[in-house]
């Protein structure tokens, strides 16, 4: 693999990281100060709240490993 696909898995590895983090944040900013509104008619905002975090979990945690897998392979 030549050395600028390297950084483009590399990079797409720090974004995942990102996104899942600030959608963890934004979860738990719904989950706890938002709690029973309702947001633009999609549903209340505890609800959207779990499923963001659940998401950024997700997200992050991948994320994470891609960027492991990718440095013990010697790609990045």
């Amino acid at each position: 693999m030549s050395g600028w696909q390297s950084w483009i898995w590399a990079g797409l590895a720090l974004v995942l990281y990102i996104i899942g983090g600030l959608m963890i944040m934004g979860g738990l900013v719904m989950i706890g100060i938002l709690g029973a509104q309702d947001l633009w008619g999609w549903g209340e905002a505890r609800s959207i709240g779990y499923v963001a975090f659940g998401i950024g979990i997700v997200l992050s945690v991948s994320g994470v490993l891609f960027m492991r897998i990718m440095r013990n392979r010697g790609r990045a």
